[in-house]
């Protein structure tokens, strides 16, 4: 029997159980990755892991609700709809590739390993799905004057998936998250400002930061409030 089995409270123990097995998929996948190699990992009895989850497919299934969960959570909670409209999409930006930053063994998990397998495809269609629903939600509360055609769904759905492939370089170490999270702000913003004001001209109220854009740009910024 493996070390480390003094007793500890259910909840202690399923979470170092999942700790164990999101790190072990991260590396190996999820095909190559063994119950008995996770039971080392975690420091417990391959007998005491079947305990608590019955299989493989059980067991990582478990870390991706408990990966989606918080990382949807926290995602969320950097979110103040009553802020200014560009500070909203900052928070949101830098709140998801940080976590994903400092979390890659969990991104790893969610997005190469379970994205690579069908019998996990519904799970992870329901975490990207309330990802899209919160983007969504940033964008209708950020565009003032948005064109009467405007799909704010499927604009979520563009930038999700854009901010997927981001996040994906940022979890191998690729591209510097300051770098990759001005490239989301840049790229949302475009969709945040929407369609000019109905008044025509520039209206007070633009948000700052965009003096430096074009005429059509500043346009488009004078649809949004402060």
């Amino acid at each position: 029997m493996a070390g480390g089995t003094k007793r500890l409270p259910r909840a202690v123990r399923e979470q170092q159980m999942l700790d164990a097995a999101v790190q072990m998929f991260s590396v190996n996948g999820y095909h190559e990755t063994s119950m008995d190699a996770i039971a080392a990992e975690a420091q417990i009895s391959k007998p005491m892991l079947y305990l608590y989850y019955g299989s493989k497919e059980e067991l990582f299934a478990a870390c991706l609700d408990r990966e989606l969960s918080r990382f949807v959570d926290e995602v969320r909670s950097k979110m103040d709809f009553n802020e200014p409209p560009k500070e909203l999409l900052r928070h949101a930006v830098l709140a998801f590739l940080k976590y994903i930053d400092e979390h890659r063994s969990s991104w790893m998990v969610l997005y190469t390993q379970a994205t690579s397998s069908q019998r996990f495809a519904h799970t992870v269609r329901e975490g990207r799905e309330r990802i899209i629903e919160l983007v969504g939600r940033l964008l209708r509360s950020g565009t003032r004057f948005p064109g009467p055609d405007t799909d704010f769904d499927m604009m979520a759905v563009a930038l999700v998936g854009a901010g997927e492939a981001v996040a994906s370089r940022v979890s191998t170490g690729d591209a510097d998250v300051d770098e990759a999270a001005e490239l989301m702000i840049n790229l949302f913003w475009l969709g945040l400002k929407g369609a000019p004001s109905p008044d025509g001209d520039r209206e007070a109220g633009a948000p700052d930061g965009d003096s430096g854009t074009d005429a059509s740009h500043a346009d488009a910024s004078a649809s949004l409030p402060n």
